[in-house]
């Protein structure tokens, strides 16, 4: 077996965190283990409050555990303190529930999408240039709509902008929290479609976390379903999509 096939994933182990509410601290998540591989679609499931939103956020190095480990390819993150490198904090992307906290208002969809680029270097930034104008045409945006604002358009076509700054960089993992849950049907066949492409040329591994639990059958690999801070069931299925 090769060196990345014994290392590369991203890994959360006994991951816990509470936070406090006045001096008592409030448990929302309970000794959590789980691994995506490349090229992999893990759907985690559960209620709103079961943990989800808390859990996408230390995948996506955005937080650290209070107790636990996060390693992205054998790299131990804990080693940097979550000041992590350029370079390896592009390897995990997350796309949020809501495209209008995530985004600045004062940019333009052009800009929002645009925004990655300034942390690359110029080889990169050329490439990332250049697949730009796909991503966009896949994701159904029309140059007209570059220019605007986030007042100035939906929730779907702001999310779409949102998925195509994520693939952008091309990451190695995608988490997606609740991404599609605020879209209608033909919006969020659009934003999967668009990420399953991607994912298919790339080979990303993604977690889908979301309280649809058909929509996680129907396109993920395998189901884990959170409940209470803790993983409670595993499946494992083709997917279908």
């Amino acid at each position: 077996m090769t060196q990345c096939g014994v290392f590369c994933m991203l890994q959360v182990e006994h991951v816990a965190k509470a936070y406090t509410n006045g001096r008592t601290p409030v448990p929302v998540l309970a000794d959590v283990s789980l691994t995506v591989a490349p090229g992999e679609r893990v759907g985690l499931v559960g209620r709103s409050g079961a943990g989800k939103s808390t859990l996408a956020r230390i995948m996506a190095l955005l937080m650290p555990p209070d107790r636990g480990t996060v390693t992205v390819d054998g790299v131990l993150i804990q080693r940097w303190g979550f000041a992590l490198p350029a370079p390896l904090r592009r390897q995990v992307q997350l796309i949020w529930q809501s495209p209008r906290t995530s985004t600045n208002p004062r940019y333009s969809l052009r800009q929002i999408m645009e925004e990655p680029l300034l942390g690359l270097d110029r080889d990169a930034r050329r490439r990332a240039s250049a697949r730009l104008a796909q991503l966009q045409e896949r994701a159904g945006l029309t140059p007209e709509l570059l220019a605007r604002h986030p007042h100035a358009v939906s929730d779907g076509q702001l999310q779409r902008a949102c998925v195509v700054r994520a693939l952008l960089v091309e990451p190695k993992y995608l988490i997606c929290d609740e991404f599609t849950a605020m879209h209608d049907a033909s919006t969020q066949a659009t934003l999967l479609h668009t990420i399953a492409e991607e994912q298919e040329r790339t080979g990303m591994g993604i977690v889908l976390m979301t309280h649809d639990h058909r929509l996680a059958r129907h396109w993920c690999h395998r189901i884990v379903e959170l409940s209470g801070g803790r993983l409670v069931e595993v499946t494992g299925h083709r997917s279908t999509a």
